[in-house]
């Protein structure tokens, strides 16, 4: 389970504290367990200081805590607090990333389907796509992605399934995996009935919510082989 600790202090050197988190992150390298720090400084009053670490589990965190760097580290940063820090540690019981959710629904669930009304609900009408497979550039606006999806998806039926994702800021990265059939026309190909298997990422650029902008890289190598219409050997 996810455990974040909380430490709340008070100090006019806030500058002093970000040097010192950096001393921390550097004399803990290839030890440290902690995977986020995060330093906020409260609106309402500027020497109220509050640092967010995180870590995989209670037990890495105490294992993080056991460091002699991270010891000398915090008696240094007690000398900068007006008073004692206080601590709250915390089992995370609930962790949803948004945007991270909302880009696995439109593998998983809209294009898996290709419920291509439900764009609307996912994708801001002036979306922009980049891809460098895709013969006429990029595109613009939910309609033309929409018609695009359309020649792409159709003649193949994938269903997609996220292998992996991660979240910064506004952007969401994916790693997916399609599994299909060539059933249809595609580029004046005919259907070939051939099964197939093909990996891709994604980076997903959010704004109010939804996915303003993309960039696409599908291993359409693969897919062109396991259709049969090119060689290439499997690894």
């Amino acid at each position: 389970m996810t455990f974040v600790q909380l430490i709340d202090c008070k100090t006019s050197r806030v500058d002093d504290m970000n040097r010192l988190l950096d001393a921390w992150v550097e004399a803990t390298r290839g030890k440290r367990t902690a995977t986020h720090a995060l330093v906020g400084r409260d609106r309402s009053s500027s020497n109220h200081v509050v640092e967010i670490v995180e870590f995989p589990s209670y037990e890495e965190a105490m294992r993080n805590s056991n460091l002699p760097e991270t010891d000398r580290i915090f008696q240094e940063m007690v000398a900068l607090c007006d008073e004692m820090p206080q601590f709250t540690d915390l089992d995370v019981v609930r962790d949803e990333q948004l945007n991270k959710g909302t880009a696995r629904k439109v593998f998983e669930e809209v294009l898996s389907t290709r419920d291509y009304a439900a764009l609307e609900d996912h994708f801001h009408q002036d979306y922009v796509e980049h891809d460098p497979a895709n013969p006429t550039g990029d595109l613009h606006g939910l309609e033309e992605a929409r018609e695009n999806l359309r020649e792409q998806l159709d003649p193949f039926e994938p269903r997609f399934t996220v292998l992996g994702a991660a979240a910064d800021g506004d952007l969401v990265s994916l790693r997916f995996q399609a599994v299909g059939r060539h059933v249809g026309p595609f580029m004046g190909i005919e259907a070939t009935g051939r099964d197939f298997t093909l990996t891709g990422h994604v980076t997903f650029r959010f704004q109010d919510g939804k996915i303003a902008e993309s960039w696409f890289n599908w291993d359409n190598a693969r897919l062109l082989a396991d259709i049969g219409l090119v060689d290439m050997p499997r690894p």
